[in-house]
Order: C-alpha cells, then structure tokens, then sequence
C-alpha cells in the first residue's frame, strides 16, 4: 500500500555476505482501527499505528452512517523481513469502508529468503460492516510472501472484499517465474468456516502458472467475495438473488477476461483472471454497484481516492 504521494523507491537489494544479512532490518508496522457507533453516526474512535502504517482521518462522502478510510503506507511495499499487521474491528450497527491510495508491491527477497508478510484481521461486531477493496498487489519476480485476510463475523454482520494480485511485472515482460506466494482469505462465524480460499505458489507447483487448469498463463488474479446473503430467510429468498446474479455474470461476461460468477455457500464470489489490474479493479467496481444496495441497503459510493 502506498501514500497520498508517489512511493518511496526502494529498489531491490544487492546480494548480501551472511553478516550482512543478520543485520539487514525489517520495517515492520502494526495499525489498529476501531470503529464505532455513537450519535453522530459511524466513526473512527481509535487509530493506534507502530511503524510506517496508519490513516489520517475518516472521510463522510456518503453521510455519518459509514466512514471511508485510507490505509497509508509510505514506504510503497514490502522487502525481505517486512511485516505488516492490520487490525480492524467494528462496534455495533458501525460501518466502515477500507481502501488505499496506490498499488502495494512486494520486492525481490533477500537471498536469505526471509518472509514479507501481511496479516489483515477483521473483527465485525453485530449488525456492522466492513467493505474491504484495497488496489492491487504487485508481487516482483522472486518475492517470498505471505498474505493472510482473516474475517471473524458475528450475528448480522456482513463483508465485502476484493483481492487483485499481479503475478510479476507483465508490464515490462518479468513474469513470476521464481518465488514464492501463499494467500489466503478465511471468513469465520464463531468457530465455523465460512469461507477459505487459497492460492499457493512455488518452485513445486510453479506449472500451475501456465497450466489449463491453473492461471493459463495470465499474471493477474482477482477475487471478490460479498456477503453472507440470508438465503434461509424463506424459500423463495435463493430465486430473489438470481437477477442479482445475471446482473454480475452479465459484468463478467463483458469484462473482456476469463470472469466468473458463483454462489458459495452465503456468499457471492467473483473470478477474475487476466492480463490488467485495470481491468480486474473495473470488474469489481462494477459488480460493487450491484451487490451493495441488495447486500447492505446502502447505494454505491465511490472514495474519491479511486478517481485521482
């Protein structure tokens, strides 16, 4: 994630001697967002950061009943050792929608291999939200990363997130043909899994890059997930999403990718597998419009960082 401005370059590093390497640090940053409801609506009552990671205020496009926040990562990405740690919680009936400024990236490690790690924790108390849609992550050639989303839901809660990830520099002809990746996003109720998706990537699987049934040679992945939709409400509730369904396959079908569209379980998903993070973040954005008023009753608010 990166800042208001352009960010800081940070250039991949040389091969290090193993003294070296001991001393090579890690910009390691923690943020804590606490969100709650009071009489002036939906706001951000706490904003705790260690390191080069935090917000500076909420944003009110909509109204006081949701508060749109940027994540602010001046360093523009990770390197060797790097960890960061995002914790979001929201009070009752709050709401709260997240993004960033710019493209995270992820650098070529260190030839130590030690991890760059992000872990985005999401605690959703009853009857709030939380809109996830950060821009893209670029992981570079030989990246050693891990990238974990966790959502903890409680009664009456609900999500919407996306993930885009660029597989190397398409752009400038590098693809991910080293290096590692391990994404995951968990959704939870309780104890229960609601949702798991995982994507692994390494030296033991890398022809699932290429393969027909894996990336089929594109470098961009993208996921949205929205939800859960109370489809047990009474029986008709299952047919009163399919129009909303047709709308999104409709998205898909001319987003001029490989896109698709399923229900699983509560949730909505949404594939996108292609050559443009434009295009995966145009995708998402359109099918955002829809699922957002059928899902939390609310009309589709662009943050104005998206426009710049």
């Amino acid at each position: 994630m990166t800042s208001l401005s352009q960010p800081i370059p940070r250039a991949p590093e040389p091969t290090r001697t193993p003294a070296q390497q001991k001393k090579a640090s890690a910009w390691n940053a923690e943020l804590f967002l606490q969100f709650g409801r009071t009489s002036r609506g939906s706001v951000l009552q706490r904003a705790d950061h260690k390191g080069p990671l935090y917000v500076q205020k909420a944003f009110y496009p909509e109204g006081p009943d949701l508060a749109q926040v940027y994540l602010l990562h001046p360093p523009g990405g990770m390197v060797s050792g790097d960890r960061l740690e995002i914790s979001v919680n929201t009070g009752y009936d709050s709401h709260a929608l997240l993004t960033t400024p710019g493209a995270g990236r992820v650098y070529r490690a260190r030839p130590d291999r030690t991890l760059q790690h992000q872990i985005n924790t999401l605690h959703l108390s009853a009857g709030s939200s939380i809109e996830w849609l950060p821009l893209e992550t670029i992981l570079y050639p030989d990246a050693c990363t891990r990238l974990d989303t966790r959502v903890h839901l409680a009664e009456n809660s609900h999500f919407i997130g996306w993930e885009i990830t660029s597989l190397g520099l398409p752009n400038r002809g590098l693809p991910f043909s080293s290096g590692n990746l391990s994404q995951t996003l968990q959704i939870n109720r309780g104890e229960r899994i609601l949702l798991r998706e995982r994507l692994q990537i390494d030296d033991g699987n890398r022809a699932l890059l290429d393969g027909s049934a894996g990336l089929r040679g594109k470098p961009v992945t993208g996921l949205m997930v929205a939800g859960p939709f109370d489809l047990a409400a009474d029986e008709n509730t299952e047919h009163s999403i399919e129009p909303l369904i047709k709308k999104l396959r409709l998205h898909a079908d001319d987003c001029g990718a490989l896109a698709a569209v399923s229900l699983v379980g509560e949730f909505l998903t949404v594939r996108y597998l292609g050559d443009q993070t434009d295009q995966a973040m145009k995708l998402f954005v359109r099918c955002w419009h829809e699922i957002r008023p059928e899902l939390l009753g609310r009309p589709a608010c662009e943050p104005r960082i998206w426009a710049t």
